[in-house]
């Protein structure tokens, strides 16, 4: 006799459609993932302030007496925000001791869309202090842990929304990626995380808005299905934004006969890969060339190190902008953490010539992209499986030594340096049962074939829902 299967294990499609047609009612979904988390958060905290549970409860029954509104395709959804994302009413840290009691008037933007959507907001997930660096701890909520392997990192800074989702505790989250946040997590959590096209999803309409910033906000889930139905609600434009994208409408369906993927590997030896990493993507590419996809390797011309080079000044001349007048009170420097105050510090030291010409390699790789006669490039999403949650960051990968705090996560940065959309799919495990990613990098604006891309996949795969994690 079959165990009734349980309404944490459904895909967010087909909650929203069961709830839209009032087959289960808000309470039912939320009484669901609130006992997931009770059994659950304790051993790999992802959740972290978590609203309390009358409230949740009585708003959840409030919904189910009103029934959705026109235009809601997320209603009754629960969802727990990204601890970067402001919302209304709801602590909103970063993960930093600067702003352990900040409870926002308003939401962000990409908030206030999700709400408007229907959500039902329970709580945040939980980051890096500031969201920097790839692996999610900071002085207020602590360590989260992995999915498969709670001694292991669960990455960052999206690890408490991979977490969630992989161990059920949510059916659907966002996330956001500068440097690999929404890859990186995902991979070593066997869920899926979706980088979108620089300016698919608007950001606050505040400061300077003609600089293209490296970060974006995007969706993740345990099926590429799922993150289009969130896509489809925060990937739209804003008429204060003037370098927005048209508005996502959904993904195509592919040919896979009409693919091919240039394999990059690592890059003729220049990115360091532990043991087993190319291994477990290459089977994951095997399945894409099973589907009729072209797979071919490719090397970039462009000099790898180039990219490094451009990455750390724009990257840090970024940071710094945001970060200065903290670093400048010498109270608030005192808790930043080490890597941050590098960070601005780096940002502060580059000259205008510097960051021009930072600009020109990132130009040129974009134009060689652009040229390319591929559909889709593929890297791993990480350069090493999950690594030991007690540590801060890997001082070595592969024997050789990082020279930076995020040294070790170079690999997601040909995508993020030129806004490219790329997914994150699960590509299987190390033979010590750690998860791995394969980032697949579409050009630019071509988020809904790449979506396509990934869903046909998932099809042919479902990895996280065959190889759920035990806890």
């Amino acid at each position: 006799m079959s165990t009734p299967r349980l309404l944490t294990d459904y895909d967010a499609c087909d909650l929203a459609e069961m709830l839209q047609n009032r087959d289960i009612s808000v309470r039912q979904v939320l009484e669901a993932c609130l006992a997931r988390i009770d059994a659950v958060n304790p051993s790999v905290n992802a959740i972290v302030s978590l609203r309390p549970r009358e409230d949740l409860l009585a708003e959840a029954d409030k919904m189910d007496a009103s029934g959705p509104a026109p235009n809601q395709p997320l209603w009754g959804l629960p969802i727990a925000v990204k601890d970067l994302e402001n919302t209304k009413d709801l602590l909103s840290t970063s993960g930093s001791p600067l702003f352990a009691d900040n409870t926002p008037e308003d939401d962000s933007l990409m908030v206030s869309r999700l709400r408007a959507a229907g959500v039902l907001i329970i709580g945040k997930t939980n980051v890096p202090e500031f969201g920097l660096g790839s692996h999610s701890y900071n002085p207020i909520f602590g360590v989260t842990r992995n999915a498969y392997n709670q001694s292991r990192s669960a990455g960052g800074s999206s690890g408490g929304a991979a977490v969630a989702l992989a161990t059920g505790m949510l059916p659907i989250a966002d996330g956001s990626d500068m440097m690999g946040s929404l890859r990186n997590p995902a991979g070593w959590n066997n869920v899926y995380g979706f980088r979108p096209t620089a300016g698919l999803v608007a950001k606050d309409a505040e400061g300077d808005a003609w600089s293209q910033s490296l970060s974006t906000n995007g969706p993740m889930a345990r099926s590429p299905r799922d993150m289009d139905l969130m896509l489809r609600v925060i990937g739209q434009p804003d008429h204060r934004q003037p370098l927005g994208q048209p508005a996502y409408k959904g993904y195509e369906d592919v040919n896979p006969k009409n693919i091919s993927i240039g394999w990059i590997r690592d890059w003729s030896g220049y990115y360091p890969m532990e043991k087993d990493v190319l291994k477990t993507c290459e089977n994951a590419l095997d399945i894409f060339r099973d589907l009729g996809c072209t797979i071919m390797e490719y090397t970039p011309t462009i000099a790898p190190e180039s990219l490094w080079d451009a990455w750390n000044i724009l990257r840090s001349h970024s940071v710094a902008c945001a970060s200065a007048p903290l670093w400048q009170d010498p109270a608030k420097r005192a808790l930043l953490k080490d890597a941050h105050i590098w960070e601005i510090e780096q940002g502060l030291s580059y000259s205008a010539r510097d960051i021009h010409h930072a600009g020109i390699i990132r130009s040129d790789w974009f134009r060689e992209v652009a040229d390319l006669n591929l559909t889709t490039l593929a890297l791993p999403s990480a350069q090493m499986f999950p690594f030991d949650a007690d540590i801060s960051w890997p001082k070595t990968v592969a024997g050789q030594a990082m020279d930076t705090y995020h040294r070790w996560m170079e690999i997601v940065i040909p995508a993020s340096l030129i806004g490219l959309p790329a997914v994150s799919v699960p590509a299987g495990f190390s033979p010590h049962n750690l998860p791995m990613g394969l980032q697949l990098i579409g050009k630019a604006g071509q988020d809904a074939q790449l979506m396509g891309l990934a869903q046909t996949y998932h099809e042919a795969t479902r990895f996280p829902q065959n190889h759920p994690p035990q806890i």
